[in-house]
Order: structure tokens, then C-alpha cells, then sequence
């Protein structure tokens, strides 16, 4: 607004509209806001902390405008595959070639940081605008949140980052140094115990932060912070204060397990959801921006562009809750959809499987997808160009109660946290600190939950990969793996192999299919890509170190 002020002040001062300057700046604006109105109402300082929830992940894709984290996270790990290479996800990080010129759409480093000062500057004019004191508050503490998200981010991508806690200025010296990891995570922590003090009391509505949120995201912080790729000494005081985090949380009042249909969990609002984003369609340009036309396979108009891989498949185990490697397990190669964990067909649409609302897709003779060559579902079948590579596509999140073709659903949610990532959380910090029955009985919630019965009896090693295991499935594309296998360190081995397909043919006699899995497409993984390259603009501007190996 200031520069629009100034501007128009320089065309006075040229005798250019001479004879109506002071009628133009003598009125406000209609369509903005200067600076100083903004903190004299306090419905206009919350509008602008409102702005900074776009932070957030969503469950929209948003070509481009910002970078959102959700579901984009998958591909760039082993669980999902990018068909469009949206991002630069397939040519720069699945192919290895990631580096401080390239990083493009997947880096978070600008947005993060221009949200950042945007918070900065609240929080430096909030306690001074007119209003009753629980509002402010309320803001405050939301903003608060919101900034410690942002350096949560930050630094979970690029490890130790800059500080900034106060707004810069023309005047400021925009050459802040470094921090160190354990600095910037002891920061982010206490900012998040801030704001759920802030927050605490405060019934807010969905969609808001909140202080169990706030204590939700503290909890996998600090499971982060005692994991081997920050903690190689395996310091048992860390895993001791992320087995405390997740305990507090898992203590608090109004969280359950959700018992429901396990689908229902991700597109019906529920007692295990601790804090969520929304989206509303009145908001959305059209049905391309939704997750069912992102994730839906072809033939039913879909585009297929996220969807599984073979090796996440292949990651969720049998009913009776043995893996599928298991030579006890039962299962079938020839049929291999059939006894499979309840989870996979909630999770996942595998051919044959019955799939959304027949009357929304007329033009199929079946509900049945068939991703076998020849298929609807196949690059044979309706809109080829859309199919799905892998053979496979996400059911999780996927609403089938309206047709996504037509419209988008009002008011979905992206997860934030839920109680099953905190028991999860839980089970791997007491596994590392030697208590190994609490971690089975924590797995085993999960999984009774999901309606597998049998309960675990696996120990040590075997043990710690049971937990992992039930993270990848149970967590899957909800932007979990992307960081389990960096903070691991293991992601030299899991995203260091070929992606995989299945092809999949169809006697056309008897209808007896048979499976072949193999190589989609070649990935690489190097050891600089536990965390990604600070673009080399921002090295180049303030001097700052670089991340190791990178050059």
C-alpha cells in the first residue's frame, strides 16, 4: 500500500493527473489494507494471521502457486510413483540428480521463510492492537504454532537454518547465520510448548491450531530429534524425552482410536484426528485441484498421477498379520489381493477391487477395477494417458460419496496428526529405550484396530522392523515415509532401487491373470540427500555454509 502511495505522489509531483491528486489520496482504498489499519482492528490482524495457515499442507494440489507438501511427499519416496513428474520429483530426486540449482518446485526454503516474517510481524505488533485479551491470545498462540511448523519443516529438510524470531526491515542485515540442528529443534520445541500453553482452554473450531496440536507435532520433533540420523550416539535421554512426548499426548482428553471403517478415518472428521487442515471448494478453481481427480485411475476419468508402488504394496502383510514373506503367511502369488491386511483395501485400489459409486461412472460395464492389459484401467482403457503405471492407485483419503468428475466436496481435511501416528511414535521411542512389551502392545492397538488379532510375539531386530513396518503401512501417503527413511538413515537402501510395476494379463477364456513385476523406473539415492541443497541464490546472497557433499 505504501508503494501504491508513492507512486502516485511521484505522477503529482510530474504535473501528470495534477488536477485529481488530492481527491485519490485523500480516499482509502477499497480493494486493501495500509500497514498501520491492519494492527488497529483486531479482525484485520487475525485475517492476517489467517493468511499464514497456507504453511499447512492440504489435501489440494496446487499447481505451482505454493508448494504443498502432502501427498507430494509420497513419490518422492519408495512408497508412491509421479506419473507427470510434478515438482521435478521423477527427473531430480527420484533419478539422484538433486542440487542446489534444481531442487525447483520441491523446495520450501523461500515460502517457508516469507511466511516466516509474516509471523514475525504479527507477533511484534499483536499485543499492541485494540481487542479483548483472550483474542489476541488465541491469535498469538495460533501464530505462534504456525511459525514453529515453518522451522519445523525447515529444518526436518535442511537441517540447522537461519533464525530469524523478529521481522526484518530495510535497515535489518538479512545475513543471519546458521543455527545448528539441536539449536533450531530447541527453538521449534519451545514454541510449540508456547503455543499449547497459549492454546490451552481454548475450544477451537476444526481446522484451527490447537494445543494438543501443538503437543502432537512436539511429539514427532523430538521422536525425530532422538532418531539415528540426529542422534548417532543413540543417546537414550532423547528417546526418553519422545517416549514423555508422546505419552503426554496420548494422555490428554477427547482422542480415540477411530473404530469406524477404517476409510472413513480419512474423509470423515473423527475422534482420533488431533488437528487438520481444511479446504472448501468455494475457494477451489475446479475439480482439478482435488485429490480423488489427482489419485482415481483412468477408467474412471481419474488421472492416476499418485499412486503406489509395488514395494508399498508388497510392505502391507496377510489378515492373520504375517508378511507376506512368510513362508506360514498363506500368501498366494497367483493370487495376490486375495487375504491381505484390511488396511491394503482401504489404502489401496488393486485390480479387481470394487471401486467408488457405480452410478458416478456409467460408462463401465463394471465397478471392478482392471488394471490387467486391455482393461478400462489400463493404457488401453478410457484416457490411456492417464493410466496408472504402477497398476495401482490410492483408495486412502479418496471420498467416493460425490462425483469428483462434476465437483469438489466441500470442507475436506488433510491430516496434520492423528493418535495412531502418536501410539507409533510411542511404540519406537519405548522399543529404544529397552522396554519392548510396551512397544508390542502399542503395535498392537494399531493393529487390532485395522482387525488383525493375532498379536505380536517378534523381538529385537526383528522387533524394531515390525515397527517400521507398521509406520509404512499404517502411515502411508500421509507424508510419514519421506522422513522415516531419511531420519533412519536407511534411505540409501530404500529409495536406492528400482521403482516397480506390476503387468498384469487376463486369459480372456478362462479370466485367470497373471502377474509380472518389473522395473518401472531406475532410482538413485546419495548420501547429501538425507537433507536437500540450500539453493545456491541464498548461498550466494548471505555466504552461508552449504550442505554437506553438495556442490
Amino acid at each position: 500500500m505504501k508503494l501504491r502511495i508513492l507512486l502516485l505522489a511521484g505522477l503529482c509531483a510530474g504535473n501528470f493527473l495534477l488536477p485529481s491528486c488530492s481527491k485519490v489520496l485523500d480516499k482509502a482504498p477499497l480493494d486493501s489494507y495500509t500497514d498501520e489499519s491492519v494492527w488497529k482492528d483486531i479482525k484485520l490482524a487475525e485475517a492476517f494471521a489467517n493468511n499464514i495457515y497456507n504453511i499447512l499442507p492440504t489435501c489440494t494440489y496446487d499447481w505451482g502457486s505454493s508448494i504443498n507438501r502432502s501427498f507430494l511427499l509420497s513419490p518422492a519416496s519408495d512408497e508412491g510413483f509421479n506419473k507427470f513428474d510434478y515438482a521435478g520429483v521423477r527427473n531430480v530426486i527420484n533419478k539422484g540428480l538433486l542440487s542446489p540449482d534444481n531442487a525447483g518446485g520441491f523446495d520450501i526454503w523461500a515460502k517457508n521463510y516469507s511466511h516466516i516474517q509474516n509471523a514475525n510481524i504479527l507477533l511484534s505488533r499483536i499485543d499492541q492492537v485494540p481487542g479483548d485479551d483472550a483474542t489476541r491470545k488465541r491469535i498469538k498462540g495460533e501464530v505462534t504454532f504456525l511459525r514453529a511448523y515453518a522451522y519445523f519443516q525447515l529444518i526436518c529438510d535442511y537441517g540447522g537454518v537461519p533464525l530469524v524470531k523478529t521481522p526484518f526491515n530495510l535497515s535489518s542485515d538479512f545475513k543471519v547465520p546458521r543455527s545448528t540442528f539441536d539449536e533450531c529443534a530447541k527453538f521449534v520445541s519451545d514454541e510449540l510448548e508456547a503455543a499449547a500453553t497459549m492454546l490451552t482452554g481454548i475450544n477451537q473450531p476444526k481446522g484451527r491450531a490447537n494445543a494438543a496440536l501443538a503437543l502432537a507435532v512436539k511429539s514427532r520433533l523430538l521422536l525425530y530429534m532422538a532418531s539415528p540420523l540426529w542422534n548417532p550416539s543413540n543417546d537414550a535421554a532423547k528417546w526418553a524425552a519422545a517416549s514423555a512426548a508422546a505419552k503426554r499426548v496420548m494422555d490428554l482428553p477427547g482422542f480415540t482410536l477411530y473404530t469406524g471403517n477404517y476409510a472413513d478415518l480419512f474423509t470423515v472428521y473423527n475422534s482420533e484426528i488431533i488437528g487438520a487442515r481444511l479446504s472448501n471448494k468455494e475457494y477451489q478453481w475446479d475439480a482439478f485441484t482435488g485429490i480423488e481427480m489427482m489419485c482415481f485411475p483412468n477408467g474412471y476419468h481419474g488421472w492416476a498421477a499418485f499412486a503406489p508402488t509395488q514395494d508399498l504394496v508388497d510392505a502391507f502383510g496377510m489378515a492373520n498379520g504375517k508378511n507376506i514373506s512368510d513362508a506360514q503367511s498363506g500368501y498366494d502369488p497367483q493370487n495376490p489381493y486375495a487375504g491381505r491386511d484390511p488396511r491394503f483395501y482401504a489404502d489401496i485400489v488393486h485390480d479387481g477391487r470394487p471401486t467408488g459409486n457405480a452410478a458416478y461412472f456409467s460408462d463401465r460395464t463394471t465397478n471392478e477395477a482392471q488394471f490387467y492389459e486391455g482393461g478400462y484401467d489400463s493404457d488401453q482403457g478410457y484416457d490411456a494417458w492417464n493410466n496408472s503405471l504402477t497398476r495401482y492407485s490410492f483408495r486412502k483419503y479418496m471420498d467416493t460419496t460425490f462425483n469428483f468428475n462434476t465437483d469438489l466436496q466441500a470442507n475436506r481435511f488433510w491430516i496434520l496428526s492423528r493418535l495412531g501416528e502418536i501410539y507409533l511414535n510411542y511404540a519406537e521411542a519405548e522399543f529404544q529405550l529397552g522396554h519392548e512389551a510396551v512397544a508390542r502392545e502399542y503395535l498392537n492397538k494399531i493393529r487390532l484396530r485395522a482387525g488383525i488379532t493375532a498379536p505380536l510375539t517378534e523381538s529385537g531386530p526383528a522387533l524394531l522392523a515390525r515397527i517400521r513396518n507398521e509406520r509404512q503401512v499404517e502411515l502411508c501417503f500421509e507424508g510419514h515415509r519421506y522422513y522415516d527413511v531419511r531420519r533412519w538413515k536407511i534411505a540409501e537402501t530404500t529409495d536406492n532401487k528400482p521403482c516397480r510395476q506390476v503387468i498384469i494379463t487376463r486369459n480372456a477364456t478362462t479370466g485367470v491373470r497373471t502377474y509380472v513385476y518389473q522395473t518401472l523406473e531406475q532410482r538413485a539415492f546419495k548420501p547429501e540427500h538425507y537433507l536437500l541443497p540450500i539453493p545456491r541464490t541464498e548461498i550466494n546472497r548471505t555466504g552461508m555454509p552449504q550442505n554437506p557433499l553438495y556442490k
